[in-house]
């Protein structure tokens, strides 16, 4: 059987009266009539009434002053931006104290090679071979054999421990290697002095590049300055050293400085002179045995890089002055 649904009429029950307080009687439609009849009434209020209220107190005794804002009594930071900052000169270095820094920079530069090394020897696949056997021999003799928990503890900590100070030993030869560069390393064996870049902020030289410029193979050995110059046309510019402090690198400085070493070895040996790396620079003491030079050679291949797109640079700007 069919259930028809009948209609509800509400004037049957609460007789005539208005919409509003019919549907009040629903419970849950007083807030939902209340909201509406307030948004109305605000739809029709004046504008110009709702966009600059009134809002001065009837009586000046009707409300307290305000209080002032505890931020408006703080004193400002006192931390002055200075007006400017130190100049940063890249150029020739002449003074001998300036070099005196070069030097000490490229030491510093060899000394930090200590701690690239020994965190790449540290996971080297063969020298973690060489630890995984020694753990081994000790688990065999402290478990195996003895059965003790205590030795077996001591003699694998004993075996990570000569593990470590092995590492240590052996790259503690970067420090006197770094402690070995003296005066004489800045000149050549004619007693040429090498040409000393720098980067310098302020009173601080920041940044080191030894450029040493040398004459063609069939040119002869001379002391004498003007000779000297004659002497470097058709030569070529061997970079022996390039390092720039820890904590201004990744800044280009070290961009610059390859820069102006393309300028001032062209300069001198001629527009077309080559500028490279030496194959003996400062960083290259052969202080590891060439399977554990991993990180070396890749900084020579990103130097090499970056010394290519400089040129090219170089090349790209003369080409466009020349149109």
């Amino acid at each position: 059987m069919a259930h028809v649904a009948r209609e509800l009429d509400l004037n049957a029950y609460y007789g005539p009266s208005t919409i509003m307080d019919r549907m009040n009687v629903v419970p849950g439609l007083k807030t939902s009539t209340a909201f509406f009849l307030f948004l109305r009434a605000n739809l029709v209020a004046n504008p110009s009434a709702m966009s600059t209220p009134d809002m001065v107190p009837a009586s000046s005794h009707a409300l307290p002053p305000p209080s002032p804002s505890p931020l408006a009594t703080v004193d400002p930071p006192n931390n002055p931006v200075p007006d400017d900052l130190p100049p940063l000169y890249v150029g020739v270095l002449s003074d001998e104290a300036d070099k005196v820094d070069a030097l000490n920079l490229v030491a510093d530069s060899i000394a930090q090679q200590r701690q690239s090394s020994s965190y790449h020897l540290i996971f080297h696949p063969y020298l973690l071979a060489v630890l995984a056997a020694g753990l081994g021999a000790a688990y065999q003799y402290s478990w195996r054999v003895r059965r003790d928990l205590g030795t077996a503890l001591m003699l694998h900590a004993g075996v990570v421990m000569i593990y470590l100070l092995s590492i240590r030993y052996v790259t503690a030869q970067y420090i006197r290697v770094a402690e070995d560069m003296r005066w004489s390393w800045l000149a050549s064996e004619d007693g040429e002095p090498d040409t000393v870049i720098g980067v310098r902020f302020g009173r601080d030289l920041i940044g080191a590049l030894v450029l040493r410029l040398e004459p063609p193979p069939h040119a002869s050995p001379t002391g004498k300055k003007r000779g000297r110059a004659a002497a470097l046309r058709g030569g070529k510019g061997v970079i022996r050293a390039w390092t720039v402090k820890l904590r201004y690198r990744g800044q280009r400085l070290g961009v610059d400085m390859l820069h102006e070493a393309i300028r001032t070895t062209r300069e001198r040996c001629g527009r077309d002179a080559e500028v490279g790396f030496a194959r003996e620079h400062a960083n290259s003491a052969p202080v590891l045995p060439e399977a554990f030079n991993g990180p070396a050679r890749r900084n020579e291949q990103r130097a090499a890089k970056t010394l290519e797109r400089v040129l090219a640079d170089w090349e790209g700007s003369r080409r466009r002055r020349k149109v």
